[in-house]
């Protein structure tokens, strides 16, 4: 069985790490696992990505960032034509424009798609106009992609109310964010905190999703003259955020690490770990951060988020966007955390079973007929569905 992958680039997100250890893993099994990306740079190639031999198009003689959803579109084609893949692997949302458009170009020479969904589909930080149009959105996506992951218990009912696929259409793999020697790593950080005063963490690609300048307007607010609050990842945001703290008067006490392998190997000391997002799926740094053994303050981002932190007892939940709930979380750190559970939490989400129950689903879509998986789509939808895995 060939299973393709289609990704951007390099460069960071947690989707794109989780897809490229998700290749790395089924190639180590003897699985036939290309992997395809419109343009070759990125920090993580010489991370995540080393040695995965990607097909990297030939460029226009300048950068495609800027289009390169457009690009892939353009590119992606040709090469599902020469390679014959058994089924297509799209690793999050952001992919499913890639998807539907191989449907409609590729025809009846479009393999399967299976999609996970990497983010919250409910999206209420929308105006109403565009969430409208994102709903119409997440049904045509119903109606072209073959199958879906929810990446932990529970979405699976949001992915039947919003997208609507065909009967037997979803499954619940809980998301390989970490695999078994990463957890041993990561609980083998975690030490008392040092110094006079505290210092918290952040891990996330400076963009608006992940409302990074409400965590720094809360850590104003909230922290003392000796705490600090460390912000590892880059992004398109960081000039923003950076004068933010600036305006805050909080300059000398935030430092924006940048990218950085491993960064949560960094957070053993730490008071809390942060997530202040508006949204997002089931987010792979709040996973390490439980492995690790933190306590948690995050926004409610997510439907699974309850179900992660076990309705508050691994962490403090407040809603998304709210700045005075998350400053009187932050003011109160630091909370007690029961390690254990944070790493029994942990454990549920692993790589290595993760691979295996993606195999059996590509396996089971790769096998039915074109016409079954299409009539499956005219069927009733049912009010619950549960993993076959």
């Amino acid at each position: 069985m060939r299973i393709l992958t289609f990704l951007h680039s390099f460069e960071p997100g947690g989707v794109e790490r989780v897809a490229l250890r998700l290749v790395r893993r089924w190639r180590e099994q003897g699985v036939d696992a290309p992997l395809f990306l419109g343009r070759g740079e990125g920090a993580m190639r010489g991370e995540t990505g080393e040695g995965l031999d990607p097909h990297v198009p030939r460029g226009p003689g300048f950068s495609v960032a800027a289009f390169e959803t457009l690009w892939m579109i353009m590119t992606l084609p040709g090469f599902i034509r020469r390679t014959k893949p058994d089924v297509l692997f799209c690793a999050g949302n952001s992919y499913a424009v890639v998807a539907v458009a191989m449907k409609l170009l590729l025809g009846r020479a479009c393999p399967p798609v299976l999609a996970k969904i990497s983010n919250d589909l409910e999206r209420r930080d929308m105006i109403w106009p565009a969430r409208i149009a994102y709903r119409l959105w997440l049904r045509i996506q119903g109606r072209f992609i073959d199958h879906f992951i929810a990446m932990a218990p529970g979405l699976e009912r949001e992915i039947t109310a919003l997208v609507r696929p065909g009967t037997g259409a979803i499954s619940v793999i809980p998301d390989p964010a970490l695999s078994v020697d990463q957890i041993e790593r990561l609980r083998a950080v975690r030490r008392a905190g040092e110094g006079s005063g505290r210092r918290f963490v952040a891990i996330g690609r400076l963009a608006r999703q992940k409302n990074f300048a409400l965590m720094l307007a809360a850590f104003a607010r909230a922290a003392g003259a000796e705490d600090q609050l460390q912000i590892f990842g880059e992004g398109p945001e960081r000039g923003r955020l950076a004068a933010c703290a600036r305006r805050l008067g909080i300059a000398d006490r935030v430092m924006f690490m940048g990218h950085v392998a491993d960064p949560a190997l960094q957070t053993g000391g730490a008071a809390a770990f942060l997530l202040s997002s508006d949204y997002e799926g089931v987010p792979a740094v709040l996973l390490e951060a439980l492995a690790v053994g933190l306590p948690v303050i995050a926004t409610e981002c997510s439907a699974a988020m309850r179900s992660l932190l076990e309705d508050g007892a691994l962490g403090q939940l407040v809603p998304p966007g709210d700045l005075a709930a998350f400053s009187a979380a932050l003011a109160q750190a630091p909370m007690p955390q029961d390690a254990a559970a944070s790493l029994a939490q942990a454990r549920r989400f692993t790589l290595e079973a993760a691979s295996a129950a993606y195999l059996d689903c590509f396996a089971g879509i790769s096998a039915r007929p074109t016409e079954v998986r299409r009539g499956a789509r005219r069927h009733s939808i049912p009010s619950t569905m549960t993993s076959p895995l």
